[in-house]
């Protein structure tokens, strides 16, 4: 049997008035709905607007046919969102032979309580870092004096990518050349390139021979047209030498690249749009990202 949920709502409107019901029906997906995603799915099915404060009671799962057709979509399908993104704390090693942050007090709430009301406390924090840190982007002027810095980088560039994952298990292979890109609609897309590498995070392993791109694939990326190319590994680029074709070729174009990415299993080969935005800094070429994949 299918599942769907039984429950009443209240919908107050922010311009006045409201809307309610008892005993509603709808399919869902899995097992349960939490609260919040049967507010959106009301809301988004009956096209309401100016919406304030909803109130959902009585929510029961209830063993029972769906009633849509297939076209029409379930209760559960608001998009759904992947953090891509390593968690940075004090004493980290993202690349051997660059410090580790420092995160620490710059005000603690102790000491904040001399400066407020009683029981009103604050928290500022001090971080020290390379901008090479975490879950990274690059962008030209890493490795181009006269390239676009972090500031110059339009936000269309960073935001709501349509995405596509490429696999390329490190088991198989480490160097991944051209081949590995054919066939395959490339132009305008974010590239994540899923190797399977962030199992070794934050261990000596991750910073062996790992995987990475051949010049030849990055020059085919930048004739595919691609905005932006991510691999969670540690370098994009072969680190047994000092040449960084992969870089000098991508950034060269334009093309930024996002590093230390993770949980790439997680997503489907297409039907995803990836967003990676760092702050907004001039004179940096580099810094960390809350890379995120929303899925449809």
């Amino acid at each position: 049997m299918d599942k769907r949920v039984q429950f009443d709502f209240v919908i107050e409107f922010t311009n006045g008035g409201g809307v309610q019901g008892q005993g509603f029906r709808l399919d869902i997906e899995g097992d349960d709905i939490s609260d919040q995603e049967l507010a959106d799915s009301i809301i988004r099915d009956m096209r309401l607007l100016m919406v304030g404060r909803v109130s959902i009671s009585n929510k029961q799962i209830l063993m029972e046919p769906h009633k849509r057709t297939s076209t029409q979509p379930l209760a559960s399908a608001a998009p759904r969102y992947v953090d891509l993104s390593h968690t940075i704390e004090s004493g980290l090693i993202t690349y051997k032979g660059l410090p580790a942050p420092l995160i620490c007090d710059y005000l603690s709430r102790e000491e904040s309580r001399k400066q407020y009301a009683p029981g009103t406390t604050f928290q500022i924090g001090k971080i020290e870092m390379v901008t090479n840190t975490g879950t990274y982007l690059d962008c030209p002027f890493h490795r181009y004096e006269h390239g676009k810095d972090l500031s110059q980088v339009g936000v269309e560039r960073l935001a709501d990518l349509e995405g596509i994952v490429v696999r390329a298990d490190y088991h198989a292979q480490m160097a991944l050349d051209a081949s590995f890109f054919r066939d395959k609609e490339l132009r305008g897309r974010a590239v994540l390139v899923h190797t399977g590498w962030d199992a070794h995070w934050n261990s000596d392993a991750y910073f062996e021979y790992h995987p990475h791109l051949t010049e030849d694939a990055a020059q085919y990326l930048v004739e595919c047209g691609v905005q932006l190319v991510g691999i969670d590994s540690v370098n994009i680029d072969d680190t047994s030498g000092g040449a960084r074709p992969v870089h000098t070729t991508l950034l060269g174009a334009e093309v930024l690249i996002v590093e230390h990415l993770c949980n790439l299993d997680q997503l489907p080969d297409e039907g995803f749009r990836f967003s990676a935005l760092p702050p907004k800094f001039k004179g940096a070429g580099t810094f960390p990202v809350r890379a995120v994949a929303r899925i449809e």
